[in-house]
């Protein structure tokens, strides 16, 4: 009997010991910040976009945006997007800048 609970001693310690590491979380690094991309070229003029009726009440439409991909401007379709509480919308633009123009992301920015 005793050599049975000894054989069974190390794969049940074993067990255990992966049972435990497995369950530690390591929490991911915090995104780097955005790349700052200046282009010296102005971007195209906003695309005209057929808006629609929003997919629900409350909706707001958030328009398109030139991107620079690929070393050239990229057309991003606008789309309808939910409200936050307690938050604005700022929307994407275009600033010119010492040697070109930079993107401005658009995001949610917390009221005052």
């Amino acid at each position: 009997m005793m050599t049975r609970i000894k054989a069974l001693a190390a794969p049940a310690a074993a067990l255990v010991i992966a049972l435990t590491v497995s369950g530690c979380v390591v929490a991911p690094a915090a995104p780097p910040p955005p790349r700052v991309v200046v282009v010296g070229a102005a971007p195209p003029p906003l695309q005209y976009e057929a808006v629609g009726v929003a997919p629900a009440p409350g909706y707001f439409w958030i328009g398109g945006v030139w991107l620079w991909q690929g070393g050239r401007y990229v057309w991003q379709a606008g789309h309808w997007q939910a409200p936050r509480d307690g938050y604005r919308w700022v929307p994407h633009h275009w600033v010119a800048v010492p040697g070109g123009w930079e993107l401005r992301g658009g995001h949610w920015q917390r009221l005052a």
